[in-house]
């Protein structure tokens, strides 16, 4: 077994997965603000792992010694970040909808989320360092 195969590691790592995707997708966002007819696009993950989190149940989730053991309990699997489309909105003449006020928001709000899981990670990693007999 893995000592970074645990439910919390996966988590900030797909946490990490869709900070990075929501940075290019902001990015490329940015760079069409001014052609006609661009749609802007955004990443949804909070949203599906909260409803996978409220959507499952409570139970008891046996520990695994290697993957090829049958899952007990509940499942881990996290939901992937997926990119959607506002099609609905129009922001100005040339039928564009980025905001570019909005977008550098967004791109200021997915950095300071990125900067702090990177920290954490950053202290999981000392902690174990400390635990296997390092500095």
């Amino acid at each position: 077994m893995s000592l970074l195969d645990k439910p919390s590691w996966n988590l900030m790592e797909r946490s990490l997965d869709a900070s990075t995707l929501r940075q290019k997708v902001v990015a490329n966002n940015v760079a069409n603000a001014d052609t006609p007819f661009f749609k802007r696009s955004d990443v949804v993950f909070e949203e599906l792992l909260q409803g996978q989190m409220n959507s499952s149940t409570p139970s008891i989730e046996g520990y695994r010694t290697d993957p090829r053991h049958f899952l007990i309990g509940k499942s881990t699997n996290l939901p992937n970040s997926e990119i959607k489309t506002d099609e609905s909105t129009v922001i100005n003449n040339n039928m564009n909808n980025v905001d570019m006020d909005y977008e550098m928001s967004l791109m200021a709000k997915n950095q300071l989320k990125y900067n702090a899981m990177i920290q954490q990670m950053n202290s999981e990693f000392k902690k174990m360092r400390t635990v296997l007999g390092g500095k």
